[in-house]
Formats: C-alpha cells, sequence, structure tokens
C-alpha cells in the first residue's frame, strides 16, 4: 500500500555527530504526502537534530535526504520554500504586533505585499483576531499565540509544515485545540511533521517514529503499535520500547507515566 503513495520526505541512513556523539544514529524513514507523521521520543532523544536537518538548518554528517522534492545537501533554499517551520517557542516575535509579525514572516517567505494584506485579513478573520491587529504578541493569551504561530508558519501555503514540540508547557485543552488546527491543516493538503514528547499525542497522527538514543526504536500506525507491543496506549509502547525497568519507572518525568508499570 505504501508504494502507491506520493513520499514528501525520504532519508537514508541518516548520521549526524557531534564530535564523538551520534545525535542520530543511522535514520531512515518515508513520510507521505497529506499525512499527520509523529516524531516521538523522550528530551534528548535526537528529534530536534533531525528535524533541523530535515528543514535544511543544520547539515548532516552523512546520509541521503530529499525534502519535498529537493535534495538537503545541494538544494537549501528551495527545500525553506517550500516548507514551513514552528518551534517549542511559537516562533511569534512578542515585541511586535500581530499584523507585523505576519507582515514580517510574509516578507521572508517571499510573498508579496499584496498577497501578505489580503492573506492577513484571511487570518485573522479566521482566527477571529482582528480586534487584536495592532496588540503585541506578549499581550495575547498562549492559546491564541500558539494559533497564530501555527497559521503564521503555514502564510505561504508550503507542501510541508514542521512543529518541534509545539504544544510544550501549554495545557491539555489548549493542547486538544491545536490539535484541531493540525488536522485543518492536514485536511487542505499539507503534510505535517510533528516532533512531541507528549505520547498520548501519537493517538493523534497517522503514523508515527518512536525515537530513543538517537535512533528510530520503532515506526508504524498507532494501532500497529500497540498491537504489536500488546498495550492499551501510546504511553505503554513507549515504555515497552524504552525498556525501562520497575525501579527506573519513578524517576521519569509524569507525562511518560502511566497508572499501573507492568
Amino acid at each position: 500500500m505504501n508504494e502507491q503513495k506520493e513520499t514528501i520526505i525520504t532519508v537514508k541512513n541518516l548520521v549526524k555527530k557531534f564530535g564523538n556523539f551520534k545525535a542520530n544514529d543511522n535514520l531512515s524513514f518515508e513520510v507521505f504526502k497529506g499525512e499527520i507523521f509523529g516524531f516521538l521520543g523522550a528530551n534528548g532523544a535526537g528529534k530536534t537534530t533531525a528535524i533541523k536537518i530535515l528543514c535544511g538548518l543544520w547539515a548532516p554528517t552523512s546520509g541521503e535526504i530529499n525534502v519535498a522534492g529537493f535534495d538537503i545537501y545541494t538544494q537549501t533554499e528551495q527545500v525553506k520554500k517550500n516548507i514551513g517551520y514552528m518551534s517549542q517557542k511559537f516562533s511569534l516575535y512578542e515585541d511586535i504586533t500581530v499584523f507585523e509579525n505576519i507582515r514580517l514572516f510574509g516578507g521572508i517567505y517571499g510573498l508579496s505585499r499584496r498577497e501578505i494584506a489580503q492573506r492577513a485579513t484571511d487570518l485573522m478573520r479566521r482566527l477571529d483576531l482582528e480586534h487584536s491587529r495592532d496588540k503585541l504578541i506578549s499581550s495575547l493569551p498562549l492559546g491564541w499565540r500558539q494559533k497564530l504561530a501555527f497559521s503564521v508558519a503555514i502564510l505561504h501555503k508550503p507542501k510541508l509544515v514542521f512543529l518541534d514540540e509545539p504544544t510544550g508547557g501549554v495545557d491539555p485543552v489548549t493542547r486538544r485545540k491545536f490539535w484541531d488546527q493540525i488536522y485543518e491543516a492536514a485536511d487542505r493538503g499539507i503534510t505535517v511533521f510533528v516532533t512531541t514528547h507528549y505520547m498520548d499525542e501519537a493517538e493523534y497522527c497517522d503514523r508515527v517514529s518512536i525515537m530513543v538514543d538517537g535512533r528510530i526504536a520503532d515506526l508504524d500506525t498507532p494501532s500497529a503499535l500497540k498491537g504489536k507491543y500488546r498495550v492499551k496506549n501510546m504511553n505503554e509502547v513507549f515504555l515497552k520500547i524504552a525498556r525501562i525497568k520497575p525501579d527506573e519507572y519513578n524517576k521519569l518525568e509524569p507525562i511518560y507515566k502511566v497508572r499501573k508499570f507492568k
């Protein structure tokens, strides 16, 4: 079935070294056009390193990488023009206004003044932010900043958007609402590549890759992974894959804990 799908990211044997340390150790995977692809793992697993390489921000040590039809070594600028990116910090400048942020990023993405004006109007109307056009980003509630940052990341209508732990530090209700935005973008044909350390968010993805110590430990649909490891949720899948021992369990961050360790 996968052969019939169009690939938008192809990674073969990706290695990224920092001195003798391998942050990414021989990664190989594909992402298909239009899917929501989850790149999961604990903090320090190598997720952010990989996403920066795929965005053309860092050079890999070795490996073959193609993003949106472009080679990551020789066509970095073409890659950047065809992707969107949202970081953990939401990628907005807090000391300028809502409209100024939209205008700034629209210019960076190469949109004309007319396109920026039209898309800014459409964006603020869709998010019900027309009354906040001239407000500083710092004055907006966290949830609104998050919604705006994601909308700005896809302002230029990219083929795919990278979201690097975009829901870190926000409450569960805001996180769930943010995923509604992700679904809407996917419905419009934008491929979504999202990194997260919240294992429950894996349930919202079409397929997930789970990183452990710089390597891809497993990759499949959430339902297939739960069936393979004979568990009820993705938290438990992570615990099984990471081979966490009972005496190590209490040292985990709360987000990785399940109600009963087996």
